[in-house]
């Protein structure tokens, strides 16, 4: 495939989806930009960030301490103490805690599909790396179709390994940059940077994060969303455990429209599975959707092999989530 050919032909974007579907996502990729923003820049600014040099947190430009220098000076007694961890380290925690895991019981892993700066990653990289091998991923078995879901051609050319293994590095060391700045000040990291002069426990810091990182974004980011993050974890546990919640619903009684995906001017396979960056199967039951992001492709992809006939995928919540629950695989059968 010649060089103007790839460039002519872009890949399939969630913000060509017609209608809700792709106002949708393009509202999604605003606030994982702007998250993104925010994760590198908030030490920067002292949105938040613990200093370990001058051994306190930082909260919104404020010092935010527990209290017990005052306790080991003697200027408080034990009871003060045990009070101000309770109000100014527990009681956040816990209280952070629980908003968290209530918006994951009401709505899904929300923050995994529309805010964590990883999943953009992973996201990004999966799009690249689908360019350069047709595959998302490393350890896919087969290549996904060769087209898009709304049946134009998908390029692939390898060349874009060129791009993709540079692009995974260069984010595993923004990352490290951005964690090491959440705990040491981030304008002596930054200047020594800038100066190509960090200390050695930074340049030590910095490498082997970079080291880990780029193994990780390269090779097992979909098994860390998946298995290795507890955030996710307790996200999708909180989830499962309420019936009512927001879930990916699917028309059951349209179960013969699937069939527009296989028809030769579509994508040619299922085009909800194929846009999953968690490479599941949106239209079997919530159970086997344990890891599902609710980052809402599928519905996009499907809005747009179906335009002018209605998505067959939506969100759903409440007794329509009961209800409506995807449940049907393309033969029309229950799993």
């Amino acid at each position: 495939m010649n060089s103007a050919r790839v460039i002519a032909i872009k890949p399939w974007s969630v913000q060509e989806a017609p209608g809700k579907a792709g106002a949708m996502q393009r509202r999604r990729v605003i606030w994982q930009i702007g998250f993104f923003v925010l994760f590198v820049l908030a030490p920067v600014f002292d949105v938040l960030r613990y200093d370990l040099t001058a051994g306190h947190a930082i909260v919104m430009g404020i010092d935010w301490r527990l209290g017990l220098d005052d306790f080991f000076a003697g200027r408080i007694d034990a009871t003060q103490a045990g009070i101000n961890i309770l109000l100014r380290l527990f009681l956040p925690i816990v209280g952070g805690g629980a908003v968290f895991i209530a918006v994951a019981w009401r709505w899904g892993r929300l923050y995994c599909g529309w805010l964590c700066p990883h999943f953009s990653v992973v996201e990004t990289i999966n799009r690249l790396m689908r360019h350069a091998s047709g595959k998302p991923s490393l350890w896919e078995k087969k290549a996904l179709p060769a087209k898009n879901p709304d049946g134009s051609a998908f390029a692939v050319d390898a060349r874009w390994w060129l791009v993709t293994v540079p692009l995974a590095v260069a984010f595993a060391f923004l990352w490290a940059v951005v964690l090491i700045t959440y705990l040491l000040p981030p304008a002596e990291i930054y200047g020594n940077l800038f100066h190509l002069a960090p200390t050695r426990n930074q340049a030590i810091f910095l490498g082997a994060g970079t080291v880990v990182l780029s193994i990780e974004f390269l090779f097992a980011r979909h098994l860390f969303c998946r298995f290795g993050c507890a955030v996710g974890l307790f996200q999708s546990l909180a989830w499962m455990s309420n019936r009512d919640a927001m879930v990916i619903g699917f028309q059951r009684g349209r179960a013969a429209d699937c069939s527009t995906c296989y028809q030769v001017n579509s994508m040619g396979a299922a085009a909800c599975e194929a846009v999953c960056p968690m490479r599941l199967k949106p239209r079997t039951a919530k159970n086997q959707m344990f890891t599902c992001t609710q980052c809402a492709q599928c519905v996009a992809a499907c809005a747009t092999v179906q335009q002018g006939r209605g998505t067959l995928l939506e969100w759903v919540e409440d007794a329509a989530a009961r209800q409506n629950e995807a449940q049907v695989s393309l033969t029309g059968k229950r799993n």
